[in-house]
């Protein structure tokens, strides 16, 4: 590609195949990328809003629907996908009528990860007076950082020091591998 650099940093820590040669047909990247394919489930702002709202307590319809501003049709479909890919669970808070609520499964809080990352993000390079929101840890009050730690040695690791190398699943995404 012009202008992209294959051993960029970027380059390293997000290809999800190798190395590839010029004219190699490559499976679509949804296939091949872990990246793509949770965007495929969350990657939409209103879908990421909404989760946010979940992970605030916010679960029910109506009160999505007034916290968002989000039409009702849009919301509907959009918990639907969230259901669908089973991050979140319909489950009935009354009877009569029928109302549900929706309550984060445990890919749903699996993502809470994430979404911090994008809220430190946020605040960091988007948020002139400073955070809106601080995030706590509730036993003694300390915001919370995002950071991302090495499991064996503990320490920090920097974007400009991370790698990528095959995972278990990419003997099945070799050229011409079964499906």
């Amino acid at each position: 590609m012009p202008g992209y650099a294959r051993s960029s940093p970027l380059h390293i820590a997000t290809d999800c195949y190798g190395p590839f040669m010029p004219g190699e047909l490559l499976p679509p990247l949804e296939d091949r990328c872990s990246i793509a394919r949770t965007l495929e489930a969350v990657g939409n702002r209103w879908t990421l809003l909404i989760l946010r709202d979940l992970f605030r307590g916010v679960c029910r319809f109506e009160r999505l629907h007034e916290d968002l501003g989000i039409a009702r049709n849009l919301l509907t479909v959009r918990l639907r996908r969230l259901e669908d890919a089973e991050i979140v669970q319909r489950v009935p808070y009354q009877q009569r009528p029928l109302r549900h609520e929706y309550r984060l499964t445990a890919r749903g809080r699996d993502l809470s990860p994430a979404l911090i990352a994008l809220m430190s993000w946020g605040d960091r390079w988007r948020a002139e007076d400073g955070p809106p929101t601080l995030l706590i840890h509730d036993a003694c009050e300390t915001p919370i950082e995002h950071t991302v730690r090495c499991p064996s040695c503990d320490e920090p690791v920097a974007a400009h020091h991370i790698r990528s190398r095959p995972g278990p699943g990419r003997h099945a995404l070799s050229p011409g591998a079964a499906r």
